[in-house]
């Protein structure tokens, strides 16, 4: 099974290039051209344990809303291409994680029906200058594009660095537990024979 994947998608407004290697540990390589973008980003290479390579150019002398959603789709699709018949992966992932004052906790299944719950409010709208809103934005498109039930929870804290990277992370190591292949799992992990 092959679980290397390389997407990309053109519009008007953006160019976004992902490739994800779902059984390769490597060094995250992220370049948006939204730095605060690239380090969350870099998150969830690094702590779901499989290779990410992003690549994007859009619009941002007008703000970051496409890129950033254009680089959720893109990885969405990346995701379900990866996943093939999802045979013999664990489906469901959770992960709870700290970062000083944050706490987050994301679990995910990756049912194929896309539903997103985001419970994570940030006490500022920006990060340097990246909106804050557009975390949720990023979720929502790699959720209808992915196939996958997403929940989102703030727990604790009130450094919006902080939350936002924890929430990264919290995706990134409940996507490594989900995608994971489990050679206790025969076939597909659902009643129904099909994910």
């Amino acid at each position: 099974m092959n679980r290397t994947i390389a997407v990309e998608r053109t519009t008007r407004e953006t160019r976004v290039k992902v490739v994800l290697e779902l059984d390769q540990i490597r060094p995250p390589r992220i370049e948006t051209g939204v730095g605060f973008f690239d380090h969350l980003l870099t998150q969830i290479g690094q702590h779901g344990l499989f290779g990410l390579t992003v690549e994007a150019s859009g619009d941002l002398q007008i703000d970051a809303h496409h890129t950033v959603e254009d680089v959720g789709i893109t990885l969405g699709q990346a995701l379900v291409r990866a996943l093939g018949d999802k045979a013999g992966i664990n489906r469901f992932g959770e992960a709870t994680v700290p970062l000083d004052d944050a706490l987050v906790q994301v679990v995910v299944d990756l049912s194929g029906r896309p539903y997103l719950n985001f419970d994570l409010t940030f006490p500022r709208a920006q990060v340097g200058n990246f909106d804050l809103e557009l975390v949720e934005e990023f979720c929502r498109a790699l959720v209808n594009h992915g196939g996958l039930n997403l929940h989102v929870r703030g727990l604790a804290g009130h450094n919006c660095h902080h939350l936002a990277e924890a929430c990264f992370k919290a995706l990134g190591r409940a996507l490594g537990q989900a995608t994971m292949v489990n050679p206790r799992i025969p076939g597909v992990l659902s009643s129904k024979g099909v994910l």
